[in-house]
């Protein structure tokens, strides 16, 4: 397994060859709906779409409806969050002319893939994933059988469309490495089908929620890009602080303190110690962050809502979407079948069927 260390030096190597020539690469990336996309997503995972998406690289999104149910029970809401995890797409910048938008579940053969992938890998490793730990630890039941193969879902997700680029951060390292040993594995069984895909590490730095904590959808400590600027204020004066005028940096000691500040000062494009040295109090701190807030999410929030205004935009973006990832799919379950011996019983087109 490839250490953290060999991957962050491969890093500056790997960003010359996609800048050099952008259009040989596809990216494979995207989300689970479970809730509305918010502030940490836009500055991290979506604006780094829009950037290799200007560059030329071949961008394909995945909106993961049926992993929603790995860790619960109902998918709820989940047509709400798929239609809004689109338009925060389409607002910020990609292109469905330039970037494939599908779902999970509109591509059979993708989820067909999950049969031959889980018979290379062993229960012990899926146990061991770390994702797979930490979901089954916070949900307080028995281990399902589709969050148990989760990292295997992930598996036929990117090698599905044959991507040979994953943006992730450190902590989803695991999976990409799980990918890439799946592909090398089949290959070892079966034939070179696949080429195992390279992790590219995001170098955006995480944004705390209002809490101090990981900005996370199920904390409710994240500002969605769909509110309105007085839902954003409600958010923000909510956030619980401290009775200290003095407003420090202190991730540890005053986490509430510091998810409102960090971002504040990312908003605004400032460095943190230099904001917390204007401001006297946590009301000061609240204002500011509030209209930082409002202010950095106002455009976005205008061409959302004018998307919006379409009643058609995003089934079409999504047909348009399943089509291709359908297509990219199909040629992928074909050449897996072909290596391992499948290919009997087909039928040509034109060819009558028995009566």
């Amino acid at each position: 397994m490839d250490s953290l260390a060999a991957t962050v030096a491969r890093m500056p190597a790997l960003r010359a060859a996609v800048a050099a020539d952008p259009s040989s690469h596809r990216v494979l990336t995207g989300e689970r709906p479970t809730g509305p996309l918010h502030l940490g997503h836009l500055v991290g995972t979506i604006s780094e779409r829009v950037r290799l998406q200007r560059s030329g690289v071949d961008v394909l999104v995945i909106l993961a409806d049926y992993q929603v149910v790995t860790d619960r029970d109902v998918a709820d809401r989940l047509a709400d969050h798929v239609r809004g995890a689109v338009l925060d797409q389409l607002a910020a910048g990609l292109d469905p002319d330039r970037t494939t938008v599908f779902a999970h579940s509109a591509v059979p053969a993708l989820n067909q893939l999950l049969l031959p992938f889980l018979s290379l890998v062993t229960e012990a490793e899926l146990h061991r994933n770390p994702t797979v730990k930490a979901e089954h630890a916070a949900s307080g039941r028995a281990l399902s059988g589709l969050l148990l193969t989760y990292p295997v879902h992930q598996a036929a997700d990117i090698l599905s469309c044959r991507a040979d680029l994953v943006p992730v951060g450190k902590d989803q390292l695991p999976h990409i490495e799980l990918t890439r040993v799946l592909a090398r594995r089949f290959a070892e069984r079966y034939g070179p089908v696949f080429t195992p895909p390279e992790p590219m590490l995001t170098d955006t730095p995480e944004l705390p929620g209002l809490d101090g904590h990981k900005m996370s959808k199920s904390r409710g400590n994240a500002v969605p890009l769909g509110a309105t600027a007085d839902e954003t204020a409600a958010l923000v004066r909510r956030a619980r602080t401290d009775p200290e005028r003095r407003i420090t940096v202190d991730p540890d000691g005053r986490p509430g303190v510091y998810g409102l500040l960090a971002t504040a000062a990312l908003c605004l494009g400032r460095d943190p110690h230099e904001l917390a040295a204007t401001l006297d109090g946590a009301a000061a701190l609240k204002r500011l962050t509030t209209d930082a807030v409002n202010d950095h999410l106002a455009g976005h929030r205008a061409r959302r809502a004018e998307l919006a205004r379409d009643p058609g935009l995003v089934d079409d973006v999504l047909a348009r979407g399943n089509a291709r990832a359908n297509a990219l799919a199909d040629e992928t379950l074909d050449a897996v079948r072909t290596a391992m011996g499948m290919r009997y019983g087909r039928v040509s087109a034109g060819t009558r069927s028995a009566s």
